[in-house]
């Protein structure tokens, strides 16, 4: 009998798991290992659920459970267009420069030591690879030239991590200043013949940043600086007007994205639920009449595949640059503060906030059941979806409910607990078990990426990671490589790492929900009330009362409380 791991342990087993990986790999962090990676930053929410755990004896415990830690899941990579009229391209593909591992650990020598490379000016290659170069001569390899124009790859790479040292206003703004000094280059020179292909090619670039990251546009300066760039551009096409109209249907698209991104923040906005009042104790046991999820939903793989619905559909919201945040939220602080901080965060706080109210309703409707017939019921239930959300790829919502049984209220429940088939709970438990490094998860996500790469069908193309599992590696391997090199260089090598994992996120993010909707099912999930954590650990020493001193205590605050404000 194992005594279960409340959120607080779990936070510190893997704050110091990865530490050790970091002194391991001789590039120290600079993080306390007692630190949690969101200290210092007010802005971002609090992952995972927030129940306070009950300590009981450790022989109270059901033998097999521990709780574990979820969050967000992430959002649609960017809408590349597939027609490159003016530029073909080659689609974005990325090669791990570190290699992989089943701890998901970093490896070291991301650029931070010497090795043998190639020098083209300022820039530093690998491999044929690029690893490291000044910030300028990165800005200038992203500007086309008469016969150059950037990989993809690189473009959504740089564009994505250049925000950690530069606003993407004033990054436009260089890149603008560059494509003037060539283009000035080109009318004084002998290719002006060249000069209509030179600014096809500056199009078909902002197109591209359009696409990828229409919010960057959002920002006024950026905006105007978008305007001074075209219009310098259309100069030199005032007889067919192609590059005019290329730029009229690239302003159109991105005016377009802008205003259904912040329709559709605004929609959000009004629909937020309130945060759940800790003050306010909810009625412990609902009315005879109340429904509950077995009476909208008996079935647990078309309850797995409602919740698989709403995923999706909230993923959506979160955009590449938003996770990028993640790592230049940190830097801005000291440095620049690049548009939007706030608002940025709105996507992934609300995301956030679905993996906690799932966790939680999850534990009112087992706490909320008089009888422990039904609890029992209501868990095996519970675990029935969770292990469908598991088959169909649903890992983020399969962690949720494993939080919400695992909260105090509901993994005190030893009487209960005893009456459960728990086979299959030990399986999710196995499968998430965090020792090294969620080795089990990450294998099973491993192959489910697998399936999806191979899938002749949507189903088989769903992958719903633990989100809140891949924001903290991409914090640690912020924290554990540096931005910049001992000669000033930019560390590109980290960066391409970062972008990779990114992209390969937001791929997941694009799969359409194959599954049929179900409204009843989904507005019990969206809509159905919660129970405070107060109402919680009320309902549940209601259906099995404290059997120790803690518990004793906690009962007897609560009651105190209760009268007085009563």
């Amino acid at each position: 009998m194992r005594p279960r791991m409340h959120r607080a342990c779990f936070e510190e087993t893997f704050i110091r798991h990865r530490w050790l990986q970091a002194k391991e790999s001789a590039c120290p962090p600079e993080l306390s290992p007692n630190a949690h990676p969101w200290v210092g930053c007010p802005s971002w929410p609090c992952w995972g659920s927030h129940c306070t755990p009950v300590h009981t004896q450790d022989a109270g415990w059901p033998g097999r459970r521990r709780a574990w830690e979820g969050g967000l899941a992430a959002g649609p990579l960017m809408p590349f267009s597939s027609s490159q009229e003016t530029m073909p391209q080659t689609s974005i593909v990325f090669s791990s420069i570190l290699g992989s591992s089943c701890s998901g650990q970093v490896q070291p020598g991301m650029g931070e030591r010497g090795s043998v490379a190639g020098s083209s000016g300022d820039l530093i290659f690998q491999e044929g690879r690029l690893i490291s170069g000044s910030l300028e001569a990165l800005m200038e390899h992203l500007v086309p030239t008469v016969d150059y124009y950037p990989d993809r790859t690189y473009i959504f790479t740089f564009l994505l991590s250049s925000r950690v040292f530069i606003p993407p206003h004033d990054l436009l703004a260089r890149v603008g200043q560059i494509c003037l000094e060539r283009r000035q280059q080109l009318e004084t020179g002998s290719e002006k013949a060249k000069l209509k292909s030179f600014s096809a090619k500056i199009v078909q670039l902002l197109k591209e940043w359009t696409e990828a990251f229409p919010y960057d546009f959002q920002d006024e300066k950026a905006m105007a600086e978008l305007k001074v760039i075209t219009h310098r551009v259309t100069q030199c096409d005032e007889e067919n007007g192609t590059v005019k109209k290329a730029i009229a249907q690239m302003t159109q698209s991105l005016l377009l994205s802008l205003a259904a991104r912040n329709q559709l923040q605004e929609l959000r906005e009004k629909l937020r639920s309130p945060a759940m009042d800790k003050g306010s104790v909810l009625k412990a046991k609902p009315p005879a009449t109340q429904k509950d999820i077995l009476g909208v939903c008996c079935d647990p793989l078309v309850l797995a595949q409602q919740l698989t619905h709403i995923e999706l559909e909230r993923v959506s919201s979160i955009h590449p640059e938003d996770l990028m945040q993640i790592v230049s939220h940190m830097d801005s602080r000291d440095k620049h503060r690049c548009r939007g901080d706030l608002t940025k965060t709105y996507s992934l706080e609300a995301y956030d906030n679905w993996f906690n109210c799932l966790s939680m309703l999850v534990a009112t409707e087992v706490c909320r059941v008089v009888k422990k017939k039904h609890r029992t019921r209501m868990l095996e239930f519970f675990i029935d979806v969770a292990r469908e959300c598991f088959n169909i790829g649903n890992f983020n919502s399969m962690m949720a409910i494993i939080s919400g049984m695992n909260l105090s209220p509901v993994a005190r429940l030893k009487k209960t607990w005893s009456k459960v088939k728990t086979a299959k709970f030990d399986v999710l438990e196995h499968h998430m078990d965090p020792s090294s490094n969620f080795c089990n998860y990450r294998t099973a996500l491993q192959g489910a990426t697998q399936r999806s790469q191979m899938a002749n069908s949507s189903r088989e193309k769903i992958v719903i990671p633990v989100f809140n599992l891949f924001v903290k590696d991409i914090y640690f391997l912020h924290k554990i490589h540096t931005n910049h090199l001992p000669n000033g260089h930019v560390n590109f090598k980290k960066f391409w790492e970062i972008s990779r994992q990114i992209h390969e996120f937001m791929t997941w993010t694009q799969v359409e929900c194959p599954f049929e909707k179900e409204k009843k099912i989904q507005n019990y999930l969206l809509t159905a009330p919660i129970y405070s954590e107060e109402a919680l650990f009320i309902a549940s020493f209601e259906s099995e009362g404290p059997e120790n001193h803690m518990e004793k205590d906690s009962w007897k605050t609560l009651r105190t409380t209760l009268l007085n404000r009563a």
